[in-house]
């Protein structure tokens, strides 16, 4: 045949972005470890960068995204199933994120070995899961609620004995078994209902206690999220009012609890992992605490979620303006790489600023985990919460769609990663709590908790009294706080506030002077905007896109 008509030669195209060691080449994130106290993680995270970064395990996401999991309710007899099944390459992802600990690592101390916990445990762990997240998000949805359902547990002695050694087991066990004969387990959580979402005090799911001294869940749950978790905790009304439960999927008797699928959700994101609504059949339960603090006995596990959403998102932002770089690096205009350009290059570090600080502020809350018996950390760990959870996660999506567009059509094509990204950005700023949860739980602690408040602006007025711009936006920040006539309206605006100043302070005390000087120009004293790329023509640019690029050295 004629070559003639042979139009397709690819050139000026990029090579995949694979086979990087998402550790190595990740500057902020190697600076938030050593800055947060967990330096000596580096090697352990140095081994899991080059897994999570390869190019198998880019394709294990990849088919674990266009083949979702699929429900079985019945079988061809019409029994029930209640089964879901997933692409081989999901559990090959969460075989290699359970071995990293990643489901339990903060705990450790917990096992037969005992001890006292790790010092930066927290810290680690969560490096450990901004990795994940890299490799593939939608796994790590069950990985999250099984290390955050830990100290729930144990607020039950019988149960937690029963059930710590599978979940401090780093061996990922899918098996739809008794939890007894596996050699692993995992924790859900169904907790929302459709006529009340958070509002979880409108449950109607009911509670009846049997003569054993179990309980009788019925009612309808609208999310359950991993639903072939070996146990859920799930909040419902008993006698004494709102209470939470553990409700395994199967009974000491080795049956089937009455645990009934009802379909799964056809998500935006999040593909590769499950969520159902269901329906709990006069389900068997133990409560966990006491009947009527459903809501006080579960709030550890939705702060545990809500540092991983932070973590996430943080990651998310990191894997997107990396692709944007690695394009830009290896995209030429007239014999420039398209790097190089000014209106580029600023769009990228503007892109490179915001991850900087999501990262910063995302580890700094994760050192408030480890030392939660200071007073101060704990202060921290309290309000921060919901104003990392806020603020991070807000500003994921749009910062994605910025670094989509720097790829042009490729980024908007679903075999790219960029659009897998996209889709994802938003679930964490939905998912335990969204931004006006979050800015009211902030409301809630300046009206009762006033000694966290004083800790955490006492931290930041030191933080910023070296620095000009600092001082004079947390003398601003400090009439908000205390002018209680305007809190409600302008509750986002002092969240996203105390979110900026927190992450300049960290960036100014303790981090790259280019990064944090930029930071500060544009976030703290420059105008107001609506899009990136705006405000960075004096700052160093060369010297933030240095610590984005995922290539060493950055060309040009």
């Amino acid at each position: 045949m004629s070559d003639r008509f042979a139009t397709h030669a690819v050139t000026n195209q990029p090579p995949p972005l694979t086979d990087v060691n998402l550790f190595a080449c990740d500057v902020a994130l190697a600076d938030a470890i050593a800055r947060e106290g967990a330096a000596s993680a580096a090697r352990t995270l140095n081994g899991f960068g080059l897994t999570a970064g390869s190019e198998e395990a880019q394709e294990l996401a990849y088919l674990a995204n266009i083949h979702p999991p699929k429900l079985e309710t019945h079988d061809r007899f019409g029994r029930r199933l209640d089964v879901v099944t997933y692409h081989p390459a999901y559990h090959d992802l969460m075989r290699l994120s359970c071995a990293e600990g990643i489901a339990n690592s903060t705990w450790t101390h917990l096992g037969p070995a005992g001890g006292s916990p790790d010092k930066a445990a927290h810290v680690v762990r969560a490096a450990h899961l901004y990795l994940a997240v890299q490799m593939e998000p939608g796994h790590c949805c069950p990985l999250t609620m099984t290390n955050a359902a830990v100290p729930v547990l144990m607020k039950n002695e019988t149960l937690a004995q029963d059930w710590l050694p599978l979940l401090l087991s780093r061996t990922y066990d899918p098996r739809f078994e008794p939890a007894a004969d596996k050699s692993g387990a995992m924790i859900g959580m169904a907790m929302t209902e459709k006529q009340g979402g958070t509002d979880v005090r409108a449950n109607t799911t009911s509670a009846i206690r049997n003569g054993d001294g179990l309980y009788s869940i019925t009612g309808h749950k609208w999310f359950m999220s991993a639903p072939m978790s070996d146990a859920f905790l799930v909040l419902a009304q008993a006698k004494g009012g709102l209470s939470l439960f553990l409700v395994p999927r199967f009974l000491p008797d080795g049956t089937v609890n009455a645990i009934h699928l009802q379909r799964l959700k056809d998500k935006l994101g999040n593909r590769s992992n499950a969520s159902s609504e269901v329906e709990f059949h006069d389900a068997s339960g133990w409560l966990i605490g006491e009947e009527g603090r459903g809501v006080a006995t579960v709030v550890d596990m939705l702060t545990y979620c809500r540092l991983d959403c932070a973590i996430s998102s943080a990651a998310l932002m990191r894997s997107a303006v990396a692709q944007a770089v690695h394009h830009a690096e290896h995209r030429f205009v007239d014999g420039r790489a398209l790097v190089g350009e000014p209106l580029m290059q600023q769009v990228l570090a503007d892109l490179t600023l915001d991850v900087e600080a999501a990262v910063a502020l995302s580890f700094r809350l994760a050192r408030s985990f480890d030392r939660a018996r200071d007073p101060r950390a704990a202060a921290w760990r309290r309000l921060m919460t919901p104003v990392t959870k806020y603020w991070v996660t807000k500003i994921t999506s749009p910062l994605i769609c910025e670094a989509m567009e720097c790829l042009g059509g490729n980024g908007y094509v679903e075999n790219w990663p960029m659009a897998r990204l996209y889709r994802e950005a938003p679930v964490n700023a939905i998912w335990e709590g969204s931004g006006n949860v979050m800015a009211l739980d902030v409301l809630r602690v300046l009206q009762k908790e006033p000694d966290v408040v004083e800790y955490v602006t006492e931290e930041l007025r030191g933080a910023c009294a070296g620095d000009a711009v600092l001082a004079a936006a947390f003398e601003r920040l400090q009439t908000v706080l205390f002018e209680p006539r305007l809190l409600d309206v302008r509750a986002r605006q002092l969240v996203e506030g105390l979110a900026k100043l927190a992450a300049a302070a960290i960036l100014r005390a303790q981090g790259n002077t280019a990064v944090a000087d930029a930071f500060i120009a544009t976030r703290i004293d420059g105008a107001a905007r609506q899009t990136y790329g705006q405000g960075l023509d004096r700052s160093d640019m060369k010297a933030i896109l240095a610590r984005a690029t995922p290539n060493r050295p950055l060309p040009g």
